[in-house]
């Protein structure tokens, strides 16, 4: 009888040992994603808005045609071609693109803006991450610049944290992500500006500033990324977006 026992009890232990078994190697096989397909989910994710050659994604602020120009692979205007917008609308997002500006130059990339009778330009109401050569763009326009006119700033209102501008003729890398009213600017691979849209610290901010004239300024919650025109030479690359 014990034998019967001792017989029973070690098949019982080998059945639950390869039911065990079997279990584990289905879990890791259910739990392990391949590397390849998540990278593949991400890349799909983004939407190029400027790869080079195409400018489909653009026109000018209140026209149906775009007056800039690809040259070397590059989004560009020497100035006097008005403000580019995005066709499309964006209101949660993620944007990278690549900038260099000319010596003395000054652009921006504005975003949630708005295009109707009611407004005559871009910065009216969106928000812009200041472009500008830091270096002699006071100097060669005998002008006192602000820290919050500098390059990655929230321009007139959030002076950029730690920002290393790369020399005229370089391209720089910026990022801007908006996400339910967060807002960060990136330059380089460096924070620089974090800020929140729609409080009344922001309100009250604005106020402050030559955009208390402009009640539609940093009010909406989606709209058009612009491209300054600020009538100086300015370079953009390699322009993607995606939605958060």
């Amino acid at each position: 009888m014990l034998r019967i026992f001792f017989l029973l009890l070690l098949s019982s232990t080998l059945i639950f040992g390869c039911t065990s078994s079997s279990n584990d190697e289905s879990t890791t096989e259910e739990e392990t994603v391949p590397t390849e397909t998540m990278a593949s989910t991400e890349e799909s994710e983004w939407m190029m808005l400027f790869d080079g050659s195409s400018m489909e994604a653009w026109r000018n602020y209140q026209s149906d045609s775009a007056a800039w120009q690809v040259e070397d692979g590059a989004l560009k205007t020497t100035g006097g071609s008005g403000d580019l917008i995005t066709r499309e609308t964006f209101g949660n997002f993620e944007l990278e693109f690549d900038w260099r500006i000319s010596e003395g130059g000054n652009s921006g990339v504005i975003y949630l803006v708005q295009e109707s009778d009611e407004y005559n330009s871009t910065y009216e109401t969106g928000p812009e991450y200041q472009l500008l050569d830091d270096e002699s763009y006071g100097t060669i326009h005998n002008a006192q610049l602000e820290k919050s006119q500098l390059s990655g700033a929230n321009y007139a209102l959030d002076e950029p944290q730690n920002a290393q501008v790369k020399p005229i003729g370089e391209y720089n890398q910026g990022k801007i992500i908006v996400n339910e009213g967060h807002v960060e600017h990136w330059l380089n691979g460096q924070k620089v500006v974090e800020y929140d849209l729609w409080t009344d610290e922001w309100n009250a901010r604005v106020a402050e500033t030559k955009f208390k004239d402009m009640p539609g300024y940093g009010q909406f919650k989606e709209g058009h990324i612009a491209l300054q025109d600020h009538s100086d030479p300015v370079w953009f690359k390699n322009i993607r977006i995606r939605p958060l």
